[in-house]
Formats: C-alpha cells, sequence, structure tokens
C-alpha cells in the first residue's frame, strides 16, 4: 500500500475516534458533569492520537504538511457525516453539502499538482 493509502486509512479510522471524543457525550453524558464527559472523551482521544501521530510521522516525507492538514479536514469531515445522521439524528441541511463541496474543492487544489 502506498504512503498515500496508509495515511488516508489511518487518518479514516482516527478521525472515527476523534469525532465520538468530541460528540459523542453530547448524547451519552448530557446529565452528567462536564468533567464526566471530559474524562470519557480524553479516554477516545487516546486512541485517536494513537493513529494520528504515526499517520503524520509516515505521510509529513511525502506529502508535506499542507496535503497532510487538507487531508486530515476532508477526513474529519467524512467521518463526521455519518456519525452526525446515523448516531446524533441530524438532518443534513443544503448548506452543509455545499461547505463539504468546498472542502474537497481545497483538496482538489492542494492535489492537483501532486506527482
Amino acid at each position: 500500500m502506498s504512503i498515500l493509502g496508509k495515511v488516508l486509512f489511518l487518518y479514516t479510522v482516527s478521525n472515527s475516534f476523534m469525532v465520538m471524543a468530541w460528540y459523542l457525550h453530547l448524547k451519552y453524558l448530557n446529565n452528567h458533569p462536564w468533567y464526566v464527559a471530559s474524562i470519557a472523551s480524553w479516554c477516545i482521544a487516546f486512541f485517536e492520537y494513537s493513529l494520528l501521530i504515526p499517520a503524520n510521522r509516515m505521510g509529513y516525507p511525502e506529502l508535506g504538511l499542507s496535503k497532510l492538514q487538507i487531508i486530515q479536514i476532508g477526513m474529519s469531515l467524512i467521518a463526521f457525516i455519518p456519525f452526525s445522521l446515523l448516531v446524533m439524528k441530524e438532518p443534513i441541511k443544503k448548506d452543509y453539502i455545499l461547505a463539504a463541496l468546498c472542502l474537497f474543492g481545497a483538496v482538489y487544489f492542494i492535489f492537483r499538482n501532486f506527482r
């Protein structure tokens, strides 16, 4: 598998943990004190960082910092959309789709001259 493929895989799994760490407490720990949610979120975030840091270290020499950041933003959106629909039961609005297209446009522009 290429470096880009490995980075995309690790970012996908990492961002799934990230979205859960950031937002899952809103649904399941809403009646608990904030510090309980914070501790639970940090426990989940441990797995996010355990995947994100190796992905960044692996991808940086070949992709560079800007490409890694744009990939990270795009992958967080890819992880967030199913989470918000399936777990949080949030509706998708037209503006959300338009904003997502703008982010994917950023991915296009940062990668259009990539090898």
